[in-house]
């Protein structure tokens, strides 16, 4: 079950990744045109940095899952199958271990349950926990930062699924840890 989850949520992630860099390229050259033209409009660059940013996010998640990293095997490759097999291991732990705390710092930082708490109203939770996350607007959007920054809570999340099966594959020997590929 959870290498469907897991897969489901890789596929995801490429569709939305793809879209995103789709996103990325056509507001720069929505940028270009409208600069070249004198008529810029203002609030391109930060939607395509944004857009960027939750790309590398999400596309990270899933190269991630399928061992596509970059990586340094010059020393891993003359070592021992069992050992190159621990290294994996403790790197898939690693990886599980990132993903865990960068969920608990987003679950603090975004303090859900105080702001149920506060009946989520925003100026309450504020002065009740002095957090002002939900309060910052983007420079040129407009639109409030947390959204923005939701991106962390989703990839730590997709991460810890993939991790975790990447894990469970590497404890128990399968040929898709050292290769990448299912077998």
């Amino acid at each position: 079950m959870l290498k469907r989850i897991s897969d489901r949520v890789a596929s995801a992630e490429m569709t939305v990744a793809a879209l995103l860099a789709g996103a990325v390229t056509l507001l720069v050259l929505l940028n270009i045109v409208t600069r070249a033209m004198g008529q810029a409009i203002y609030w391109v660059d930060e939607l395509a940095i944004y857009c960027m940013v939750w790309m590398t996010f999400i596309s990270t998640s899933a190269i991630l899952k399928k061992r596509r990293g970059v990586a340094v095997t010059i020393l891993t490759d003359q070592l021992p199958a069992a050992l190159r097999r621990w290294l994996t291991v403790f790197s898939d732990l690693m990886i599980l271990g990132f993903a865990l705390a960068l969920f608990v710092l987003c679950w603090r930082w975004y303090s859900p349950l105080a702001l149920m708490q506060a009946g989520f109203d925003f100026q309450a939770f504020q002065a009740e926990t002095f957090n002002f996350m939900y309060a910052e607007n983007t420079n040129t959007l407009g639109i409030k930062k947390f959204w923005v920054w939701l991106v962390l809570p989703v990839f730590s999340l997709s991460l810890g699924i993939h991790a975790l099966l990447n894990l469970f594959d590497s404890l128990s020997g399968s040929q898709q840890t050292m290769t990448g590929e299912p077998t």
